[in-house]
């Protein structure tokens, strides 16, 4: 058997190296195919197994219900951003500015906690001389002192914590030595929370103690750092030190000071919990008693406490660990036990006695907590438990009910609007938990109500926002605004409320002015710039109603902030309160600030606010030019770099703002920015070269060439850095001196552009997108100065690289330069090229990012006009090829060229070509993609634009038939090409189609009124005017008047301009008498609909509305006495057109009669009422002169009622 098989391996083998092995490869026979396939039927198959295998990989990435899931604002966070967390909303300060305020944290308090608070500091934000490693001498000699068991007498660094400020209470300086509840003794006593033994792995570090942050003139002991090995007499208890021997309660005493003597404990019952529940430990934990020992399952053993590390283990330390830490030694802070000091300074010191514990007690201790559960080992096995009974379930309440009057709650407002669930009756309410009831009611109807719930609960809290209390209203909103899971549009309705509560409450927002900041401060970092803006918009009223002085105290603690977050947003701040108050009442601050010697962050904070304020005003920084440069130039000699580069950065948005003015203002900075741009490098090297590349556009000619040519040679040399950041600013600080009127094209064509060329047009500048912007905007700047053929040339050759990213930002950057500066000097070679290059291109483009190079070859045959003849036939054939692709991308894209290159095509003389373009696009309607679709259409209306109506192939009267129907796809980009071609149609070849196909769009159009898009709306709105002139107005105006019936608002409101747009193409006289007919059906939405129609067709007939006054003036009386305020607002609407465009021709007397009915309409509370009334008043103004206005205000001047005057 072994033999046989041997031969049919070794025939094998033989077969396989000889037979047809040119023609089938060495492979075995497994991989061939079994049948013969076409190409096509191939290409399924290959194309079929692709995407099986893309679905496999993609299989556990893909998320099918990402699209769908609710976008919050914490999702799209950077880590950056989501520090704004780590920010407390602190409390009240006292308002200075205020007779009787004595309440709340005085400006010296703040500024005390701040000083007191230990200095979080990153490996960026700690001097060199602090973050230096310890020598081997230094390392040698602790370890001896560690040894010996003794502590040198070498002083220890002082926290601030240890030197009391004379005559000032501090936040911990109260606060007594820590006393154990447990009756801890008050010697120092050894051991770990779980006994006295040392933690396991703990002794091979040995960092030096550092001091606690309570000591002070007793003998506090020393905390020990991270790491530290448990010495013989730890002198203190840490956070995770041994829980205390529990004395007997006989013998517990509460201790009276620091120097009692301790008591002999006897055995813990943690030891019995451990000896008597724990029969086998997890690995790694001690067994039986553990008393001394860390337990490996304890959560948190023997934890990194985040308050005893160093800056270097600080900067060692990942994030999320470093916040878990944070937190729990919050959470244990929190819940310390009370101490005996504190329970005397509450209870009494006599009269109380300590009452023992039951013998029954037992406490959970972690042993008992972490063994209760079944394991596999106790043979139980997994059960599933049962239904628990409905009895239990009885005072379960459901999130969402909350009433008729309510919305629905979600998860995620559970933590903030819970009070709502279990709230008292009113009755038993104090009047203080009534508001805060009323507050959260108010918000959730704001938050998540509809359009009315969200008006009403706004006016109410807006209204009675100074009855509430700004405390109130500040201690529920901020803490909502904080939340990471709240959507864009709640974010915007809560941050609107604000506003409208700060311009209520006014001054009595001071004491809130910080907590306000801290929530509104990050909406500045936003990229958003709507969001940008409302931040903006509300720090810029909170400052208005606080004013300057206030403004300046709250923030100032926060410009010397060691977290740069903190400075970031500050500084920001401050440039909006700059802009609202006015630049010169925050110069001395500013000044004060960037000249401070105590921290190097005041001054660097300082730098960034100027930085902002150019940034934020762009030229109205000017007639301030002078005294802001003033203030920050000392800091280009300052000593730390970050504050030497954020100065350079800020001259340089102080130079872009005040572009082409202001150069006599950087005359004291051009000297230190330019031999700083010399001598340094790295980061401020780049903030220096990016200053002098925004200041030397503003020098005069000579200057500007003279620092150019200077610049340049470190702009060379610095061309070839591989830091993307260096290489951005240096494409910047070209672009700029390129741009200079000083600089000579011939200078910048021999000693610019070859080393340009050379270092930047590179694969690899085409990944970072940003300098992929600024590489094409420096190109396009440089053919500005140099010419288009001379760029062209240089990178036409590129257009057929293989690199696809490469290829797009080649395409557009000839097209931005051919756009710009015309092909006049390209010559016939080059043309060749360019043309043949972007063909290619076109062709090789792939469907996932073709607008770039779509947009690119409709530019550049739109340049070359008539020289693209030649070139026509194969471009054709190309479109034609490609409308046949089976990818809808690349179908959508050879659409969308037909509509940019058609004019091209007919100014060629190539009509034969355009029509058959028509037809080919013609038959492609029946598309099923609506991008498409939308394409195709927008290709037929660029060739009916182009050709003519009467050339146009197919005919008008075949084509519009297979249109109709479009109208009913909401697609938008396929409504709003569908109904411009219908309505051009409609404008220049009516006559082509029977009026009942007209009829029948007029039905169609109606359904597009609820389009969203106001383009497609207002294409519909005019081309019933266009069919109205067509076949008449009386079938398109019943169709309109019966539109006016319908419920939704935004269609009713269409109809009526539609209305009036036919009133315009065909006379006033066809629609005016079935408009008065329509007014007599006693129904409000039609009667308001004739009179809106009424209003927008006497704004567009002008003077033709004096033919119709008098007509008008009986259904305008009826309007203005009607008892609806609503339908009187609208006939004030109508007055005003129709006095605009009388004005002069003779209707006095009318308009008279007709002020007499608006008149008294001014004494209106809704303020769109009043608006319309106003307007209406003014309106007669111009028609009837200001005497006879001042008339009327003058009798009411007089009038007895306090009202009327």
């Amino acid at each position: 058997m072994a033999k046989d098989d041997k031969n049919k391996a070794f025939l094998s083998t033989k077969a396989g190296d000889t037979y047809d092995t040119d023609l089938y490869g060495t492979g075995s026979k497994e991989q061939f195919n079994q049948t013969i396939m076409d190409e096509d039927e191939e290409e399924d198959e290959v194309t079929r197994r692709g995407f099986v295998q893309e679905a496999l990989e993609a299989q556990e990435e893909a998320d099918p219900m990402l699209e769908r899931k609710r976008k919050t604002i914490g999702d799209r966070e950077t880590e950056y951003m989501k520090r704004r967390y780590d920010r407390a909303l602190s409390p009240a300060r006292r308002d200075n500015f205020a007779d009787d305020d004595t309440t709340g944290r005085t400006y010296a308090e703040v500024k005390n906690e701040e000083a007191d608070k230990p200095a979080k500091k990153g490996r960026w934000d700690t001097p060199a001389e602090e973050t230096a490693e310890p020598t081997e001498e230094a390392k040698t000699e602790v370890k001896q002192e560690w040894d010996a068991g003794a502590v040198t007498d070498t002083p220890q660094r002082v926290s601030k914590w240890d030197t009391p400020t004379p005559g000032k209470t501090g936040k911990f300086d109260a606060t007594p030595v820590r006393k154990s509840r447990w009756g801890a003794p008050s010697t120092p006593q050894t051991g770990t929370r779980f006994g006295d033994a040392p933690t396991p792995g703990r002794d091979a570090l040995g960092d030096a103690p550092t001091p606690n942050r309570w000591d002070g003139d007793a003998p506090t002991p020393v905390r020990t750092g991270f790491g530290d090995a448990t010495p013989g007499a730890t002198p203190s208890q840490r956070d995770w030190d041994p829980t205390p021997m529990r004395a007997t309660p006989s013998s517990m005493k509460w201790d009276s000071g620091a120097g009692g003597a301790m008591p002999t404990p006897k055995k813990s019952k943690w030891d019995d919990a451990a000896q008597a529940e724990t029969p086998a430990m997890a690995t790694g934990a001690t067994p039986s008693n553990y008393t001394g020992a860390t337990p490996s399952n304890y959560v948190g053993a023997t934890p990194m406490g985040y308050q005893s590390m160093t800056p270097q283990q600080l900067a060692q330390t990942n994030p999320d660990l470093y916040n878990q830490q944070k937190w729990t030694a919050e959470v244990e802070e929190r819940n310390r036990p009370v101490t005996d000091a504190e329970l005397d300074d509450i209870l009494p010191a006599d009269g109380y006695e300590i009452v023992a514990f039951p013998e029954s007690y037992k406490p959970i201790t972690p042993a008992r907590k972490y063994t209760s559960a079944p394991t596999p080992m106790a043979g139980t096995g997994f059960s599933i438990p049962e239904a628990a009974p409905a009895t239990q379930d009885a005072n379960r309440v459901d999130v969402t009910d909350l009433g008729p009057d309510l919305p629905e709650m979600k998860p995620d407002d559970f933590q903030h609007f819970s009070a709502l669930l279990n709230q008292k009756p009113e009755e038993e309410m104090t009047k203080q938990e009534f508001k805060e009831i009323w507050i959260m009611k108010l918000l959730l109807k704001v938050k998540n109500g509809d359009p009315q719930q969200r008006k009403s609960g706004m006016k109410i809290l807006t209204e009675k926002a100074r009855w509430f209390g700004a405390q109130m209203l500040f201690d529920q909103i901020l803490p909502l605004l904080m939340s990471p899971s709240l959507e864009d549009q709640e974010r915007h309705l809560i941050v609107k409320l604000i506003g409208r509560i700060l311009f209520k409450l006014d001054d009595l927002v001071r004491p809130y002015v910080h907590k306000i900041l801290v929530v509104i401060e990050p909406m500045l970092l936003e990229n958003d710039y709507y969001a940008k803006a409302e931040g903006r918009e509300i720090i810029s009223n909170l400052s208005k109603a606080a004013g300057m002085p206030t403004m300046i105290q709250t923030m100032s603690p926060d410009v010397d902030n060691v977290d740069d977050y903190v400075r970031n947003t500050t500084a920001r701040a401050f440039a909006v309160v700059a802009s609202a108050l006015g630049i010169p009442a925050i110069l001395p601050f500013l000044k004060a600030v960037c000249r401070a010697k105590k921290s190097w962050y005041a001054r660097h904070t300082g730098v960034k606010i100027v930085e902002q304020i150019a940034i934020l005003m762009g030229c109205g920084v000017l007639p301030h030019m002078k005294s802001l440069v003033d203030i920050v130039a000392e800091g280009l000699y300052d000593e730390q770099s970050k504050v030497k580069t954020a100065t350079a950065l800020a001259l340089a948005a102080l130079a872009e703002a005040a572009a082409p003015y202001g150069i006599e203002a950087f005359d004291s900075v051009v000297k230190p920015l330019w031999t700083g741009s010399q001598e340094l490098r790295g980061k401020p090297l780049e903030a220096f070269l990016k200053a002098i590349g925004y200041i030397i556009p503003l020098m005069e000619k000579e200057y500007a060439e003279h620092y150019t040519n200077g610049i340049m040679n470190k702009l060379i040399e610095e061309m070839k850095t591989p830091n993307d950041m260096m290489k951005k600013i240096v494409l910047k600080v070209i672009k700029q001196c390129v741009a200079t009127d000083g600089v000579e094209r011939e200078y910048v064509r021999k000693s610019v552009s070859p080393h340009f060329f050379k270092n930047f047009w590179v694969k690899r500048m085409a990944v970072d997108r940003r300098n992929y912007e600024q590489l094409v905007e420096t190109t396009v700047e440089i053919a500005n100065k140099v010419g288009a053929s001379e760029i062209v040339e240089k990178i036409v050759e590129d257009l057929k690289d293989e690199n696809e990213a490469y290829r797009r930002m080649v395409v557009e950057t000839i097209a931005k330069v051919v756009d710009s500066l015309g092909t006049v000097d390209i010559d016939q070679e080059l043309e060749n090229k360019l043309i043949n290059g972007i063909i290619y291109a076109f062709q090789e483009e792939s469907a996932e990012d073709s607008e770039v190079v779509l947009n690119g070859f409709g530019t550049i045959i739109n340049a070359l006009g008539k020289r693209m003849k030649p070139y026509l036939r194969q471009i054709s054939g190309i479109i034609k090829w490609r409308l046949n692709n089976k990818t809808p991308k690349i179908r959508q894209c050879s659409a969308d060229l037909v509509s940019r290159i058609c004019r091209v095509i007919m100014d060629c003389d190539e009509e034969l070509l355009l029509g058959n373009l028509g037809v080919i696009l013609f038959e492609y309607l029946g598309e099923e993609y609506p991008e498409v679709l939308g394409s195709i259409i927008a290709g037929l209306k660029g060739i009916v634009n182009v050709i003519g109506m009467a050339k146009m192939t197919p005919p008008i009267k075949d084509l519009l038939p297979q249109l109709t129907p479009i109208l009913k796809n909401r697609h938008e980009k396929v409504q709003e090409n569908c109904i411009d071609l219908v309505g051009r149609i409609a404008d220049r070849a009516p006559k082509s189609v029977p009026a009942r196909e007209w009829t029948r769009i007029c039905f169609e159009l109606l359904e597009l009124l609820k389009a969203h898009k106001k383009a497609i709306r207002r294409a519909a709105v005019n081309t019933f005017g266009y069919i109205a002139r067509a076949i008449g107005p009386s079938d398109v105006l019943s169709t309109l008047l019966s539109n006016l019936k319908v419920q939704e608002r935004q269609q009713r409101v269409c109809t009526t301009i539609a209305i009036a747009i036919v009133a315009e193409t065909c006379g006033p006289f066809t629609v005016i008498p079935s408009l008065m007919n329509e007014y007599r059906v006693p129904e409000q939405n039609v009667q308001n609909g004739v009179l809106k129609a009424f209003s927008f067709m006497f704004e567009y007939i002008g003077e033709m509305g004096s033919d119709y006054c008098y007509a008008v003036v009986p259904l305008l009386e009826d309007a203005l006495t009607d008892r609806d305020v609503i339908h009187r607002q609208i006939a004030c609407n109508v007055v005003k057109h129709l006095t605009l465009g009388v004005a002069g021709l003779g209707c006095e007397d009318a308009l008279i009669h007709l002020l007499n009915l608006v008149w008294p309409n001014v004494f209106e509370t809704a303020p769109h009422t009043i608006n319309s009334c106003v307007e209406a008043i003014e309106a007669c103004r111009v028609s009837l002169g200001p005497g006879v206005i001042l008339s009327y205000t003058l009798h009411g001047l007089f009038h007895p009622s306090r009202q009327v005057c």
